[in-house]
């Protein structure tokens, strides 16, 4: 049986006296405090979760490394599987993050400017512990030759490609990059729809079945999760493989108990 995943995740920047916080905010914008991370993990860790997912979301942007004490002492204090993110550029980072704890690491800006970094990891560390993240954002104009997929209000749009945290467009089609990305070797595709990001009113359906109808690697669906029916709607509707969520725990709206105990009512098959 294959299970499906639940997994938290840790967006964390410095604050303004240096200390690593997880925020969360809308659209990627907007941020505001939601905890410790080393605590939050532990939490999560408590209640059931799958995996957890630490991405450093201003690294990129920063141009600094990924906060690899922060990974070390995740790694220490929980018993489930640590994704890392953020601010991974090169091999080197890539085998920095690994060696602090890392289960799994995940690139995307680097990978937009340098694919060749996709297959050197999948070939030095594995395709399972090679994970792109791709951020997109629907597009309803420059439509030529991009894949067209039809909203539930019967809009054509296409899904781009932005990096350095959304601020930037790259003009790639997000269904054709997935293709790439795995053709490349990448073992799993972290999936986040920024028009939903921090909404709560659900994933984004529509390029989150697309992108897991066009690839065999198991994909994470992320940005919009408001209630655990979202949840079931993504891994029933949309085929994702896991579902990433961050408020709706962060603000103990639910426990990862809960959204599990949901699930198998629904069919659902989970690790309880």
């Amino acid at each position: 049986m294959s299970f499906r995943r639940i997994i938290p995740c840790l967006d964390t920047t410095l604050d303004s006296s240096g200390k690593p916080v997880v925020v969360k905010g809308v659209e990627f914008e907007g941020l505001r405090y939601a905890g410790d991370p080393i605590s939050l993990a532990k939490k999560y860790d408590r209640q059931g979760a799958d995996e957890v997912i630490f991405l450093d979301i201003t690294a990129s942007v920063d141009k600094r490394r990924s906060m690899l004490n922060v990974v070390s002492e995740l790694a220490r204090e929980i018993s489930v599987p640590l994704g890392v993110g953020g601010g991974i550029s090169s091999i080197e980072d890539f085998e920095h993050a690994i060696e602090a704890g890392a289960a799994k690491v995940s690139v995307n800006t680097a990978a937009i400017r340098n694919p060749s970094l996709i297959r050197l990891a999948s070939s030095r560390f594995g395709s399972f512990q090679t994970v792109v993240a791709i951020d997109c954002k629907s597009r309803n104009e420059g439509t030529e030759g991009k894949t067209l997929l039809t909203t539930a209000d019967g809009e054509s749009v296409w899904y781009e490609v932005v990096i350095l945290g959304g601020l930037q467009p790259t003009g790639l089609d997000a269904v054709r990059w997935a293709e790439q990305v795995q053709d490349l070797g990448a073992g799993e595709i972290l999936l986040t729809s920024k028009d939903r990001d921090g909404t709560k009113a659900g994933y984004d359906l529509v390029i989150t079945r697309a992108i897991a109808e066009a690839v065999d690697i198991p994909v994470i669906a992320s940005g919009g999760v408001g209630k655990p029916e979202h949840m079931y709607e993504a891994f029933r509707n949309a085929k994702a493989d896991a579902c990433l969520a961050a408020s709706i725990f962060h603000y103990d709206q639910y426990t990862i108990g809960q959204v599990k105990e949901y699930m198998k009512k629904q069919g659902i098959p989970v690790r309880l």
